[in-house]
């Protein structure tokens, strides 16, 4: 699968960074494991952030800055990096989906960029191309119904939308049955490093909890 960034994306963030991962995986219910570490970052951010401070972090300012470029209100539609936070430090637990789910849920938290998982054997077509959602655009987010995605950065495939950096779309959700599994991290801020890292560390969470095979990534622009 080609990943690309449409002119109009270029144009609010010329300095976009994303990486895609994909691979073979085995998915599962839950992991004990993993919740150590996801429990134990989350005492971390307590520690360490507050709900003004976590604005601040360049990956999560960077993506509010392109909400607002695009014309949508990053406090109502929240970032799910930034919104994962926010969740922790209000004293919630995150919600536990399935593995697959948590650990990136847990690397987003990490090092907050909104970050998509998809079931890669959904798509349709051979591009994924990162756009604006327009008025009117059709869109289910995964647990929130039709979502007005107009002025939210957007990736499409052939039929569609199929992720945003709120909610990614019911169509090509990662589900236990996934076994080809397709990421994107996404660098608004524009941070080679951050995004290479965040995918180095996603690469060693599906190795340790989903059993991965063929796993790789590139750097797209």
């Amino acid at each position: 699968m080609k990943v690309e960034v449409s002119t109009e994306m270029h144009a609010v963030c010329p300095d976009f960074v994303g990486a895609c991962i994909t691979a073979n995986i085995k998915n599962t219910e839950y992991s004990a494991d993993l919740w150590r570490e996801i429990d134990a970052l989350g005492d971390e951010c307590r520690q360490t952030l507050t709900t003004e401070s976590l604005k601040t972090m360049e990956s999560i300012q960077a993506t509010r800055r392109i909400y607002k470029l695009c014309g949508k209100d990053p406090s109502r539609y929240r970032p799910s990096g930034e919104a994962l936070v926010r969740r922790v430090l209000q004293g919630k637990k995150l919600y536990q989906i399935d593995t697959l789910v948590d650990l990136i849920n847990l690397a987003s938290m990490k090092f907050g960029y909104s970050i998509g998982a998809f079931d890669a054997d959904k798509f349709r077509g051979e591009t994924l191309t990162l756009g604006i959602g327009r008025e009117g655009e059709p869109y289910e987010g995964i647990g929130r119904g039709m979502l007005n995605i107009a002025g939210l950065p957007v990736y499409r495939d052939s039929t569609g939308g199929v992720g945003t950096p709120t909610s990614d779309n019911e169509r090509t959700k990662v589900t236990l049955a996934t076994t080809h599994l397709l990421v994107l991290v996404n660098g608004y801020d524009g941070s080679e490093q951050g995004v290479t890292d965040t995918a180095e560390y996603i690469m060693q969470l599906i190795d340790k909890y989903c059993e991965a095979q063929n796993s790789a990534y590139y750097i797209y622009k």
